[in-house]
């Protein structure tokens, strides 16, 4: 609204207005307020680009012909007289250079190019080798009955395949522990924790856990609380492993919520 009393040389209403959104700018927490904030920056540099191209700078520029003079009176150029011609108007004057005008000139400018001696190769630069080039990957067509199955790599494979082997090891290994220890003791029962903490290491709990719970869901153990409201854990009988197989009824998940905390 007061773009031409801002564009005024005399005016300073740009700089105030620049120095109210200085001030304003710090209480920005909105992004919409920030939008504004450049918005306002993008006028004010346009009419700062506007009000430096309408100053005159009043310097005085470069005459070629004024040089020229100078350049030759510095060079001890000597003027004679000459008559005017008549086929030509403008009088020119002539004159002469003495013999050592331009290396006058010369030893005057020389202090104006000293510069260090640029850095080259005795024998050339490095030869370079041309660059390698790119292997062309050609991408897999997809199967024309629809998105073809995705092969999963061999050492992913085989990693799957160790995991899944150790995780039934070691669900023998415990199962065997359970078995040896309740042929051994069989009227004592075995306490759920006992069996999976591991006083040294949260990490391996957590696992004897996750193996045990494996045991629980074949029907080869399974897990009752004592008079303390405890969990206590025993192997299954043969009978009643194979006894409908634990159906659905009889079975029940649970989550069992164990912190570091707890586990200390």
């Amino acid at each position: 609204e007061n773009r031409e009393d801002m564009l005024n040389s005399k005016s300073n209403r740009l700089t105030e207005a620049l120095e109210e959104a200085n001030k304003l700018f710090s209480g920005v927490s909105c992004a919409r307020e920030a939008a504004l904030d450049a918005q306002f920056l993008v006028l004010a540099s346009n009419l700062g680009k506007e009000k430096a191209n309408e100053l005159h700078s009043e310097m005085t520029a470069f005459d070629s012909l004024a040089f020229a003079e100078d350049l030759l009176t510095f060079m001890g150029i000597n003027r004679i007289e000459v008559e005017e011609n008549d086929g030509d108007p403008e009088g020119i004057l002539g004159g002469y250079l003495p013999s050592n005008a331009w290396h006058k000139l010369g030893e005057e400018t020389e202090k104006y190019f000293r510069r260090a001696p640029s850095f080259h190769y005795m024998l050339g630069s490095f030869k370079s080798d041309p660059p390698v080039p790119r292997q062309r990957i050609e991408r897999q067509r997809k199967a024309a009955g629809g998105e073809a199955k995705r092969a999963m790599p061999a050492q992913l494979k085989k990693m799957e395949e160790s995991h899944q082997e150790a995780t039934e090891k070691e669900v023998e290994r415990i199962l065997g522990l359970l078995q040896t220890h309740f042929k051994n003791d069989p009227d004592t029962p075995i306490s759920f924790f006992d069996l999976v903490i591991d006083p040294n290491s949260f990490a391996r709990t957590v696992e004897n856990i996750f193996h045990v719970s494996f045991i629980i869901r074949d029907g080869l153990a399974r897990l009752k609380l004592d008079d303390d409201k405890l969990p206590i854990i025993e192997p299954s009988k043969d009978d009643e492993g194979k006894k409908d197989d634990y159906s659905a009824g009889a079975r029940n998940q649970v989550v069992i919520s164990l912190s570091h905390q707890e586990w200390k």
